[in-house]
């Protein structure tokens, strides 16, 4: 077992992590931009193409079998590498809007976000409302516009949007030298010099960067950007004139973001990326407990699940907890307290994640994301703790917007559909509802949109055994009844249907919101909400 560190040594630890999510509407290329990160930290020697289903080879964030098969992202992994002296995490999300869920329970892990827009198509509808989550938990934001290589919008154009339709102000740390296949570089406003690029094997490898000291209008910073010197000294020259700088505070705030460009294709820009988002990049902050401030140096262990995966290993049909340390020290072996049952456990078969695979790790600090062997005691949400009087902010559970029923009559395996279903619920794969008096022959699945309920039956066939049948349901909204509801007394539509959710609460489910406001306007004393507990946002910022 690994021994304690002192004070010092676990601050300075923790000083050096840098845990963060990545953030992007479907197809801005975030897988891409994940395995580039990984390229030039060191863990991957060569980026393998995933950019279609065709593909020979597959992100390495990428392990689910029915990942492989849509070429799409369908759960949150955990990928890390050293580089620079630090210790970085990468918080792999989903981008299909159908796992946005799973997305949303992942930042609550995450220390900062980088938020990915595509250099032609600008901020898409999942970009602003994973930006809106970040914002309401204060996580700073990050802004890469990718697909340089590609022409694109104006810079100008993508920064007044961000600014227009986000509310952030834009600070560009960089800009860009051509676009297209004419991308030739990015002009550091930072440290006032010009990196050129070249090379890179179509994206396989790591590209010749060549650096130019000196203001822009310089004779060779304006030589080496070539045809491309007006149109870049005419951006920049806009940006200096309007005077805004790079404020830390604001960026803490995410009412800042720093912009950069490149292409995660190409490769082009990856570098001074990293470099400086890792400068500026926030190092793990304490964290509210019911209220007080967690310093995650002097405080002894503590952390919370914010995530569950079954059957990582088909060979072992083992369960993960993927807990987020947000005070002290881990220690393999050591004993804690599961906060929720109020019992001591032992932190034994802890392992650091990366993508699917697994190494044992014996030792871990506020930042890092470990996995725990689950023997079914864990919940998303719970925390562990070594003093007592640690409670972190349950995860917010959102509202589905697709609704099926499981038609149970025809399936043979009625335990392993019973056990594979309450599994894959834990995970948040989906939400469960059920009538009051219905039992299992009247559960109701709740999605935020169809792709999951396809992750659902795949899943269940293949780690199961089990064939699920679903039936479509009318039901487009779901809200949690917060005061003035007695379902005796209670009056509703037809259309309107209650029900209990997996913790028990009521819930109402309907097909459209003009249902919900007609209910509302007939029922004055009643109160609903989005989630059963609208304060945990609130709670766990």
């Amino acid at each position: 077992m690994s021994t304690l560190r002192s004070p010092e040594e676990i601050r300075r630890e923790i000083e050096r992590r840098r845990t963060f999510a990545i953030i992007s509407h479907p197809d801005a290329g975030k897988t891409t931009l994940t395995e580039k990160l990984l390229l030039y930290g060191g863990a991957i020697r060569e980026a393998g193409a995933v950019r279609a289903q065709k593909a020979s080879r597959h992100a390495t964030s990428d392990w689910l079998e029915l990942e492989k098969q849509r070429g799409i992202s369908v759960s949150s992994s955990v990928l890390h590498f050293e580089f620079s002296g630090h210790r970085v995490n990468i918080l792999d999300t989903p981008g299909h809007r159908d796992f946005s869920e799973d997305t949303y329970r992942t930042l609550m892990a995450a220390d900062s976000a980088v938020m990915l827009i595509d250099a032609a198509r600008g901020v898409e509808d999942q970009t602003r409302k994973l930006c809106e989550v970040c914002r309401l938990r204060k996580i700073p934001i990050f802004t890469f516009v990718n697909k340089m290589d590609r022409h694109g919008r104006d810079p100008l154009d993508i920064m007044s949007e961000i600014e227009d339709v986000l509310g952030m102000d834009v600070v560009p740390a960089n800009w860009p030298v051509g676009a297209g296949s004419d991308f030739r570089g990015i002009y550091d406003r930072l440290d006032r010099r010009l990196v050129t690029f070249s090379g890179g094997d179509h994206g396989a490898h790591r590209v010749d960067e060549k650096v130019i000291e000196g203001e822009p209008d310089s004779e060779g910073v304006r030589e080496a950007m070539g045809v491309f010197a007006d149109d870049a000294l005419g951006g920049l020259e806009l940006l200096d004139g309007a005077g805004v700088e790079l404020d830390p505070i604001a960026v803490g705030k995410s009412t800042q973001t720093p912009m950069f460009f490149g292409s995660a294709l190409t490769n082009f820009g990856i570098h001074p990326f990293l470099d400086r988002f890792l400068q500026l990049a926030p190092a793990p902050v304490s964290r509210k407990s019911d209220g007080e401030q967690v310093d995650p140096v002097s405080h002894p262990f503590s952390g919370f699940v914010f995530k569950i995966q079954a059957n990582m290993d088909p060979d072992h049909r083992d369960r993960v907890a993927f807990i987020r340390v947000c005070s002290g020290q881990f220690v393999k072996g050591a004993q804690t307290t599961h906060v929720r049952t109020g019992k001591p456990i032992r932190l034994s078969n802890s392992t650091l994640l990366m993508g699917k695979d697994r190494i044992e790790v014996e030792e871990a600090f506020a930042g890092d994301v470990i996995g725990l062997f689950d023997p079914g005691i864990f919940r998303i949400g719970d925390t562990l703790a070594d003093k007592p009087g640690v409670l972190y902010a349950g995860i917010p559970i959102f509202a589905p917007e697709s609704f099926m029923r499981v038609e149970v009559a025809g399936v043979q395996k009625r335990k392993a559909l019973e056990k594979g279903i309450e599994q894959l619920v834990q995970e948040g794969v989906v939400q469960l509802f059920r009538d009051p008096e219905g039992g299992s022959a009247s559960w109701i699945l709740g999605a935020m949109g169809p792709l999951q309920f396809d992750v659902m039956q795949h899943r269940l066939k293949t780690e199961y055994g089990v064939e699920l049948s679903l039936s479509n349901l009318p039901y487009k909204l779901a809200r949690w009844p917060q005061a003035g509801f007695e379902p005796e007394d209670y009056r509703y539509s037809e259309r309107i249907r209650v029900v209990r959710d997996r913790d028990d609460h009521w819930a109402l489910l309907a097909p459209s919101s003009w249902d919900f406001d007609r209910l509302l306007d007939r029922n004055e004393e009643l109160v609903l909400a989005e989630t059963p507990d609208p304060s945990l946002f609130e709670r766990a910022g």
